[in-house]
């Protein structure tokens, strides 16, 4: 075991406690009602280490979110050659149907009780799909601010804002057809 990986895990350790310190908060006295000095006392750390790992309030509240939609971007930038938009999407989300862990459904009860937060994740969402917007006009040889990949755009992040907070079994394969089908719509359109 080398400094470094030690060094790391202390990292991730300390980021993960005070994430979980924060979403807990903000999930019982609302995020507005929290403060940095709260977070940081529940995490057991300074506050100034809560700044060094997420500088503003809002980038700690959004920070679980904000590397969900990261991933989402990378997947679809990573596609394979000649693999479409939509295929790239469906496998993006099979490989992120693993079921919620705790922190999970603690970053859900959080959103839920801070409606502010939840709209930002959900426009955090929809500017991560016009970025495929771009890339789903591109691949059908159309505009970037043509109606049919905008509304396909909107529609998938609906569709990935209900996968990720409620699903069950059977969903994706339902929420698939319905894109595949708006898609093939808009194709015809």
């Amino acid at each position: 075991m080398t400094g470094d990986s030690l060094r790391e895990r202390s990292k991730a350790r300390r980021r993960e406690a005070i994430l979980t310190a924060a979403y807990e908060l903000f999930a019982e006295r609302g995020f507005d009602a929290t403060s940095i000095a709260d977070i940081a006392e529940a995490a057991e750390v300074s506050p100034r280490t809560v700044t060094l790992y997420f500088p503003t309030k809002l980038e700690l509240a959004t920070a679980h979110f904000n590397a969900f939609v990261d991933r989402l971007t990378a997947a679809l930038h990573a596609r394979p050659m000649g693999q479409g938009i939509i295929d790239t999407l469906e496998q993006w989300l099979r490989e992120q149907t693993a079921p919620q862990d705790e922190f999970d459904v603690l970053h859900d009860r959080m959103l839920q009780s801070n409606p502010q937060l939840k709209g930002l994740c959900r426009g955090r969402l929809t500017d991560a799909i016009q970025e495929g917007t771009r890339l789903l006009a591109e691949e059908q040889g159309r505009g970037p601010d043509d109606f049919a990949p905008r509304i396909l755009a909107s529609t998938v992040a609906s569709v990935i804002a209900e996968l990720r907070h409620r699903s069950g079994p059977g969903d994706l394969e339902t929420a698939m057809t319905f894109i595949r089908a708006a898609a093939a719509t808009l194709q015809r359109g």
